[in-house]
């Protein structure tokens, strides 16, 4: 089926950390030249301001650039984009060019007088705050590699302190992965800071639909592309994501309410949280003695996803706006911004603007999509319509290169509407491969669509192109040249494109049209899995129960967990797992096993009769049911196709 397998390591369920190969080398179009040159003359290159923050209160950065793992395995390049110097090449969108420069600057730099952020060296920046006795770190990064790295830097040129408190501004692996770094380095009762609905939302997004989030992640940060001209130019908030060790330490408190004021290692902390914004479980906090605000993931240097492109619950697009002038509010007065990703900002007028403009942005986005849909206009149809309005279009921070409004307004639709259009031709469609086969008969035959799309390729059509050539392919997988086009297609987009996700998504569907699906390797997700509470770990069972497996059987099989003291239940039928807390009593055997032994028998591959041979688990009644619930349950692909049927 592919021409070329390649080895690609799963960490963590919804993060593909893959090896890059070279890049294919591709010449941009003179289409695609014209297009990057009228671009350039569009954009406000003479403000070099965020040049100046991003370099501002440089310290030092680390004498080899790459960080490694404990095998000396490399997870990170801090000088991987040292090659984005001077103008634009034409395989480069000049904004995500320059964009690129200035996100690229990786190291230790001083923010204020208590304040210090380690930049660059993932795809998060971790903070650092000077406490009465120790640091009190805010996100520490993907990786426990990165973030030992981050912390060993500060201590070698600012002070070696421990860590006296840590806080997650929201649950996503690029703020909390690294945590077992920082953790090894606390002091004893040390809190951990988090928003309301952190642990259940860190774990839940990455186990659930993890397998599928994590195939398309993949696509999203370009994990399996090269660095360069040709290839990835970083991911839009950061220049990528690090590889290495995820690790999951669960908050001490979680902040429910706005207004919560703290004062830790005798720093004053004021919090304001903002559920539903750019993640489930997320808040914003302030130092008022020191008039500094941490806006986390809620303001960026980029316009963010409404709806991230590797899959994830709709954001709310006008509870962000309205986030974000709450903060204006609440951090009145603040001379310092700093952020999850990107650089500070500075001046209490200068950080108003920013506020207001980037909350603009979202606001504008909500407010015309549904007007826009109420005039009868679908998601396709106000994606190919709605702009930025040019006093919003002019500032760096609301140009799209992690999301993008075209992506953005579709999301408010379908947050609003549903996938559904209202035609009803779409009540029942075609799938693809179907739908491509009777496309291309209707059309002539394969030969006269490859020649239409051969055509538009040489006119510089490359949307239509695709689209011809996409229906070719999904009614003939094996349809090399129809294959070989479309990934010079997608090159094309790419070198085209400002947002840094789409170009990685048009280059890794270009790699796959020409080299195949990678293997995977699904290792490293004990960290988040082992976080599992009862609940979700049948959730989970629930979706992974393959009904032609289960047939018409039928089965209640008791937990008893005696390390957590909890008790449950689960019956299948119908093709249905249903759990429920307690023992009922009406089941066919009851497995009592320590809840740790339980995971590891389901997600690290080690036998559970092992545990029931030498006593450490044993099973009353049927012998054979959790044999049998076992066989039931389907391995998900972390590989699957998506752009060859």
């Amino acid at each position: 089926m592919f021409s070329k397998i390649r080895k690609r390591r799963l960490l963590g369920s919804a993060i593909l950390l893959l090896t890059a190969l070279p890049a294919v080398a591709e010449t941009p179009t003179e289409a695609t030249r014209n297009a990057n040159t009228a671009a350039l003359s569009e954009l406000p290159m003479a403000d070099r301001r965020d040049f100046a923050l991003a370099e501002r209160g440089f310290v030092a950065t680390l004498k080899d650039p790459v960080i490694r793992d404990a095998a000396g395995k490399p997870v990170w390049d801090t000088a991987a984009f040292a090659f984005a110097k001077g103008d634009a090449p034409p395989s480069v969108h000049p904004s995500l060019w320059r964009h690129a420069q200035v996100l690229g600057k990786a190291g230790l730099f001083k923010v204020t007088d208590h304040i210090w952020q380690v930049r660059g060296f993932d795809v998060a920046n971790i903070t650092f705050v000077r406490g009465d006795k120790g640091w009190i770190v805010i996100d520490p990064l993907t990786a426990t590699e990165t973030a030992a790295a981050a912390y060993a830097l500060i201590s070698e040129k600012v002070a070696k302190l421990p860590v006296t408190a840590m806080i997650y501004t929201h649950s996503h692996v690029d703020h909390f992965g690294g945590a077992g770094a920082i953790s090894a380095v606390m002091v004893k009762d040390a809190p951990i800071l988090a928003p309301q609905g952190f642990t259940r939302a860190a774990v839940s997004e990455n186990v659930i639909a993890g397998p599928a989030m994590g195939r398309r992640a993949g696509y999203q940060f370009g994990l399996g592309l090269p660095k360069g001209p040709d290839g990835s130019m970083g991911s839009g908030i950061g220049m990528g994501v690090a590889a290495g060790t995820r690790s999951l330490v669960p908050p001490t408190r979680e902040i429910s309410e706005t207004g919560t004021e703290l004062t830790i290692d005798g720093v004053r902390i004021r919090f304001q949280v903002t559920p539903g914004t750019e993640a489930p479980a997320e808040m914003n906090f302030g130092f008022p003695d020191w008039k500094v605000a941490d806006l986390a993931e809620n303001a960026n240097a980029t316009q963010h996803n409404i709806l991230t492109p590797r899959g994830a619950v709709i954001r709310d697009a006008k509870a962000w706006a309205q986030g974000l002038t709450e903060a204006i509010d609440f951090f009145a007065g603040a001379e310092v911004l700093i952020t999850s990703h990107g650089w500070p900002r500075f001046g209490a007028n200068e950080i108003t603007d920013y506020l207001g403009k980037h909350r603009d942005a979202y606001a504008y986005l909500h407010d015309q999509t549904v007007r826009l849909m109420n005039k009868g206009l679908t998601g396709p149809e106000i994606a190919a319509t709605l702009t930025l309005p040019p006093a919003l279009a002019k500032q760096w921070y609301d140009r799209p290169y992690y999301g993008s409004y075209s992506f953005n307004s579709r999301a408010v639709y379908q947050f609003y509407m549903g996938w559904y259009d209202g035609n009803p031709v779409h009540l029942a469609p075609l799938p693809p491969e179907t739908g491509g086969k009777r496309y291309v008969e209707a059309m002539g035959g394969a030969v006269r669509v490859k020649g239409l799309a051969q055509e538009a390729f040489a006119k510089g059509d490359y949307t239509w192109a695709a689209e011809l050539l996409n229906k070719v392919i999904f009614a003939d997988g094996e349809d090399r040249a129809a294959k070989a086009l479309i990934a010079r297609t997608y090159r094309q987009l790419a070198y085209q494109s400002e947002n840094a996700l789409w170009r990685n998504m048009y280059l890794t569907g270009a790699d796959e049209l020409d080299d195949g699906v990678a293997a995977t390797d699904p290792t490293g997700g004990a960290a988040l899995v082992s976080q599992l509470p009862p609940s979700d770990l049948f959730d989970v069972l629930a979706v992974r129960l393959d009904p032609t497996k289960a047939a018409d059987g039928a089965l209640a099989l008791g937990f008893v967990f005696p390390d957590n003291q909890a008790q449950h239940t689960i019956t299948v039928a119908n093709g249905v797992l249903v759990h429920r807390p307690g023992l009922r009593d009406v089941r066919q055997a009851t497995l009592t096993v320590r809840y740790a032994d339980l995971l590891a028998a389901l997600f690290s591959g080690q036998p559970l009769a092992n545990k029931i041979a030498s006593g450490e688990a044993k099973i009353e009644g049927d012998p054979a049911a959790f044999a049998r619930l076992i066989g039931w349950l389907d391995k998900p692909d972390p590989a699957f196709n998506i752009v060859t049927p």
